[in-house]
């Protein structure tokens, strides 16, 4: 894996790895995302009501132009990465995308639903083959596809 780069106009699972992580960090333990990212932030982690947070879930379509800090960016993937999955599978992976063209082809590749002045969109795919069990081609997509669901609802938290 390279280092992330809070500037990068794109990066695919392989290539993120938190800004600054200590030598032993393997972001394949459970939850060894979500502690790191825990740990390295200056500023007190207040524990929250878990319906507080959902009563207060909003969907976005106007957004700021102001860059998001990697500090957030850690955070959500680390929110993602403690999503359930079917057996183990993960079965997907999570892209951020924060190029100006990448985001007008994504728009049109969506639906046309407008994301293209979001500062960074986050997109979670499903990806079979990353899963190492022996099923049926099916199952696999079917698991997948949940899993990536799992993921990006546990982001939005």
């Amino acid at each position: 894996m390279r280092d992330f780069h809070p500037d990068d106009d794109f990066a695919s699972p392989e290539e993120y790895i938190p800004q600054s992580t200590p030598d032993d960090f393997d972001p394949g333990l459970p939850n060894q995302l979500l502690d790191f990212v825990l740990r390295s932030e200056s500023a007190e982690v207040v524990d929250t009501d878990l319906f507080a947070v959902m009563k207060k879930r909003r969907s976005t379509r106007k957004f700021s132009d102001k860059p998001v800090e990697t500090v957030k960016i850690d955070k959500i993937i680390a929110a993602a990465d403690t999503a359930p999955t079917a057996g183990n599978f993960q079965g997907f992976e999570i892209f951020y995308i924060k190029s100006p063209e990448k985001k007008r082809q994504l728009v049109d590749a969506c639906n046309f639903q407008s994301c293209v002045d979001a500062p960074v969109v986050l997109v979670f795919c499903k990806n079979p083959s990353r899963v190492k069990f022996n099923f049926p081609p099916y199952i696999l997509r079917k698991f997948a596809i949940q899993d990536a669901t799992l993921a990006a609802g546990y982001s939005q938290l």
